[in-house]
């Protein structure tokens, strides 16, 4: 079963192929989505994961790991909340 891992406290300057390696040393990487802003398409220092396997090992082994001089904050990814349209 595949697993969503949410990717926190990224460098702004990480790209999709660094965090696949980052996570790939634990399991098959499926997908990576980083974040960047609507307006601008600047990063917003976050993004997600999705691991066909391995998913729990790599939230384990890279929780406040290092990257970029920054700490990453890696957790399970939660459902997205519905939000108003305004």
């Amino acid at each position: 079963m595949s697993k969503r891992i949410y990717v926190g406290n990224l460098p702004f300057s990480a790209t999709e192929d660094e965090v696949r390696d980052l996570f790939a040393a634990f399991g098959t990487v499926t997908s990576v989505n980083l974040i960047s802003d609507r307006e601008t398409g600047r990063p917003r220092g976050f993004g997600f994961v999705e691991m066909e396997d391995g998913g729990d090992e790599a939230i384990e082994a890279l929780d406040k790991s290092s990257m970029g001089g920054r700490t990453l904050t890696i957790n399970e990814a939660r459902p997205r909340e519905r939000r108003p349209r305004w």
